[in-house]
């Protein structure tokens, strides 16, 4: 396997103005065999022009050049063009950073687990945990893990490794992502997540060297990069549709709730509430099926109701018995403070019934 590792698959090393281990990256590199290394030298100045230099006389290696810095997402995505467009014979690329952080071993060992699983992006994740990691990299990457999790449910370990072995099935699609600095790595997984493209976490040796760490992350306008891209992603997905979609319904739900509740009393919700919350499930459910899931094939149309009330009703039941007890326990007796401790109750609700939905309910048909 390590000699298709070798033979089949591109190492991708973006950098700029690298320092004395990058030759020793390169040294390995290539005394390990890889047929085919393509670097990009990201806009370095004149004083380190040299090692790039060095290293293009080695035949397999590729030279790509940005006359300024344009970032290390571009570098990324042009360097994935040039493989996409001159080496169609490799199987997929590794992408790797040039200050020795990652080992040679750990290289390899990414691009064997890459070949066996075919289909799959490979992380190589580090430990955060040990002693010596710098504190930035450990904050930054546990902030964004957390909100990788909660916001988008993917669970990662290491959103910012740098080695990565990616089929070269995606290459095309990796080269069209948005984001040319940091924030393309994190953009990356976003995608992955949109794409419905899979990884693999494989452990790798946490290197640093607190005499000698540096690092081009600017850790106030790459973190503000890395905020906007989530944020477009959360925006721009049936997350965010289904909160407002739920929030009509909401609107629906609780004025409705309201007005029958001050007509003929709160006492009287174990009937109101299942009327109310009925009316609201018909412009919920087609909000939901038009709009947040873009679902409007009518075929299944009444599947997707049976499996929405099969949801629905259950739900429905949870939140008028704790909605009861809640005003029962309470002595609740006003119609604002009622409709206010049924609207927290469906709030906790809510989250669990959007998974539900979007699993079982409304699945969007795959283009042939």
């Amino acid at each position: 396997m390590r000699e298709e590792v070798l033979k089949n698959l591109a190492i991708i090393l973006p950098s700029l103005d690298p320092d004395y281990k990058f030759e020793g990256v390169i040294n390995g590199l290539v005394e390990a065999g890889f047929s085919h290394i393509v670097m990009v030298d990201d806009g370095s100045d004149e004083n380190h022009k040299e090692p790039f230099q060095k290293a293009r006389k080695n035949s397999n290696c590729t030279l790509l050049v940005h006359e300024v810095n344009k970032g290390k997402g571009r570098a990324l995505k042009d360097a994935f063009s040039y493989v996409h467009e001159n080496l169609p014979e490799v199987k997929g690329v590794i992408t790797i950073d040039g200050d020795g952080q990652h080992l040679l071993e750990d290289i390899i060992r990414c691009g064997e687990v890459m070949l066996e699983k075919k289909d799959q992006v490979i992380l190589g994740s580090r430990n955060f945990n040990q002693e010596g990691v710098p504190p930035r990299s450990v904050a930054g990457n546990k902030f964004t893990a957390n909100m990788f999790k909660i916001l988008f449910g993917i669970k990662i370990t290491d959103t910012q490794t740098g080695l990565r072995a990616i089929p070269s099935k995606y290459l095309k699609l990796f080269s069209q992502i948005e984001g040319e600095r940091f924030e393309y790595e994190t953009n990356m997984l976003l995608v992955m997540k949109r794409e419905g493209i899979s990884f693999y976490e494989q452990e790798i040796t946490t290197v640093y060297d607190p005499d000698d760490y540096s690092s081009h992350y600017n850790a106030v306008k790459d973190s503000a990069r890395v905020g906007k891209i989530m944020l477009k992603f959360l925006v721009a997905g049936s997350g965010f549709k289904y909160i407002l979609s739920s929030l009509l319904g909401v609107v629906v739900d609780n004025v409705l709730f309201y007005l029958l509740c001050f007509n003929f009393g709160v006492s009287h919700q174990v009937v109101i509430q299942p009327i109310s919350t009925f009316l609201s499930s018909v412009v919920n459910f087609t909000v939901n099926k038009v709009w947040v899931f873009e679902e409007k094939d009518t075929k299944n149309l009444g599947p997707e109701i049976l499996k929405y009330y099969g949801i629905f009703i259950p739900r429905t039941a949870i939140s008028i018995l704790s909605t009861y007890l809640a005003i029962d326990q309470l002595n609740v007796e006003t119609a604002g403070l009622g409709t206010v401790l049924k609207m927290v109750i469906d709030i906790v609700l809510f989250i669990v019934v959007y998974f539900l939905q979007k699993k079982f309910v409304f699945i969007k048909k795959k283009e042939e």
